[in-house]
């Protein structure tokens, strides 16, 4: 009787599928369910019904940008069910003056044999020629080997994320508490910053040094937007940044209140700008710098004020994703480490945007990655 049963449960199934032909298409709301517990299935281990706020958390990151258009967003591959999909964000670059539509690809997800023939289709269409501009900044070694497979191009120093500890015992603390939550909590923090009160008088260099005739202070969204956008037109390749758009990125960056509240600075030397920087912080905890820009020459003393700020501001320790014009300015650091966060892998149909990433004329910043992505620590 059981055979019988599997027998009739495989017909069903092969019919099932000969009547829904498989495709390649566009995520719609009515997916999101689907893709809900799919993506608890593969990225938490977790074979159950996925809770209210991961499917209102996708639908506002994935169905909320001022830019989404089906063309634009997520894939899935429908074959009756849903076992695979690709979670795409659009967001807009200038390439060489010229204005394009990009995707940020947040997570590949595929269920075993189910979804093995849907994710080799959602592969195909990532390749590069027939893509304008797709990115990740997190992405495996093997999902960095089908990148390059398809023609895409690995860019190594964008794949760093530095550290620098302002307070030693507490960012270590803060950094174990990921395996054993009760290292991060006030009491355990609280006898460690008595023990970095001590560090920090015997060994001073643990402290940033500030630049010399710089300041830094405080800035609301409209004025950093009105400073970052011409420092960012030394680059070739760079997002847009219309105030639309910014404005969503930071709305939705600001709902992963584990990483903190949103704040902007602005650095200044003789009355005026030269650099700004955006991060979420936590209060005595964590400075997660998204994104730094500076004007040209200047990129040592915006460095260095910005890491005298953040000690001043109290945070144990800070971190960012690397940039190779910044490269050098950051490494003088002391008390500073970088360490691999993820391939950041990139897919282009035109070669001078793939030339200008290969020669690091580009600049992608942290709002612009899956650096503020609760998808990355909830869930």
């Amino acid at each position: 009787m059981k055979a019988e049963l599997r027998e009739l449960e495989t017909a069903t199934a092969i019919g099932h599928r000969m009547q829904h032909p498989g495709r390649v298409r566009p995520m719609e709301l009515g997916d999101i369910p689907a893709v809900s517990s799919l993506f608890s299935k593969i990225f938490r281990k977790r074979d159950i019904e996925p809770s209210g706020d991961l499917r209102q958390y996708l639908e506002a990151v994935f169905f909320g940008s001022p830019l989404y258009s089906p063309e634009h967003g997520s894939i899935v591959y429908d074959d009756g069910t849903i076992a695979s999909a690709i979670l795409a964000l659009p967001m807009e670059f200038s390439i060489h003056g010229r204005h394009t539509v990009g995707k940020l690809l947040c997570a590949f997800m595929s269920d075993g044999k189910a979804g093995a023939v849907g994710a080799a289709c959602l592969a195909r269409t990532m390749r590069s020629a027939r893509q304008d501009m797709c990115f990740s900044d997190n992405s495996s070694p093997v999902s960095a080997d089908h990148w390059v497979a398809g023609g895409g191009v690995v860019l190594p120093i964008q794949s760093l994320e530095w550290q620098r500890s302002f307070r030693p015992a507490t960012s270590s603390a803060i950094r174990a508490s990921r395996q054993f939550p009760a290292l991060g909590s006030k009491l355990v923090l609280g006898v460690l910053g008595a023990f970095d009160r001590v560090l920090r008088w015997r060994r001073p260099s643990v402290k940033p040094t500030p630049a010399s005739g710089c300041m830094t202070k405080v800035i609301g969204a409209g004025e950093f937007l009105g400073c970052a956008r011409p420092m960012m037109e030394r680059f070739s390749v760079r997002p847009v940044w219309s105030t639309e758009e910014f404005d969503w990125l930071v709305a939705i960056a600001g709902k992963n209140q584990g990483l903190g509240e949103v704040h902007f600075r602005q650095v200044t030397a003789d009355g005026r700008a030269i650099g700004v920087f955006l991060f979420l912080g936590r209060a005595n905890r964590t400075a997660t710098v998204l994104n730094v820009l500076c004007q040209p020459g200047r990129e040592f003393e915006v460095t260095a004020e910005m890491f005298a700020c953040l000690d001043r501001e109290g945070y144990a320790q800070a971190t960012g994703a690397a940039q190779p014009f910044l490269m050098n300015a950051i490494s003088r650091q002391r008390w500073l480490t970088f360490r691999h966060r993820g391939y950041f892998c990139m897919v282009t149909r035109h070669g001078d945007l793939k030339d200008a990433a290969l020669r690091n004329d580009l600049y992608i910043g942290g709002l612009a990655s899956e650096s503020w992505s609760r998808l990355l620590t909830d869930f």
